[in-house]
């Protein structure tokens, strides 16, 4: 218990350091590492604390995509546990938006299920914070767009945990407030 507090604080530390400089795309510009530790938040509440290293994952999840942390690092600092993870829930930024996006809803369906637990709180994550600060230039139609597109990711996902599943449906049922 002890040495996954450690291990939690540290991941806390790698992110919050690795997306110092990155803000959400949302008019309030939060730190990124909100959006952070809401997903390791969901993740830990669904697993009841039982998977320390699916929380680090949680926090770790986009420093490969956004901060081109190499994955040897993430094996080397967090374990190959934790970076295999991370590297089954990263796009590859060399694919077009569309491809990255369509693939996203085609692996979900295979992904392994503490992927899909990051995915379904990665998704619950970004629908809250389009409906509390959406980006700007973001019209409605474009919020509706994303909307539909993770749902459509997170139904691959399902059947892996209910509690998860509730809360994507609860912000997905929100829809109607975006215009």
């Amino acid at each position: 218990m002890k040495e996954d507090i450690v291990r939690i604080a540290k991941a806390i530390d790698f992110a919050a350091r690795a997306h110092a400089s990155q803000r959400r795309k949302g008019a309030a510009a939060e730190p990124y590492v909100n959006h952070l530790a809401e997903v390791a938040l969901l993740v830990a509440e669904a697993t009841q604390g039982a998977d320390a290293s699916l929380v680090i994952a949680a926090y770790l999840h986009d420093t490969i995509e956004d901060c081109k942390v190499p994955y040897e690092t993430l094996v080397a600092e967090f374990g190959k546990d934790v970076a295999d993870l991370v590297r089954e829930v990263t796009d590859d930024k060399d694919l077009s938006k569309a491809e990255r996006k369509r693939l996203q809803i085609e692996h979900a369906r295979s992904a392994s299920p503490r992927a899909k637990h990051l995915k379904l709180a990665d998704k619950i994550s970004n629908l809250n914070a389009i409906l509390a600060s959406p980006p700007a230039d973001w019209r409605a139609g474009r919020k509706r767009e994303y909307f539909e597109w993770a749902a459509k990711v997170v139904a691959g996902c399902r059947g892996v945990n209910p509690w998860l599943e509730a809360r994507f449906d609860a912000a997905y049922a929100r829809r109607a407030e975006l215009g």
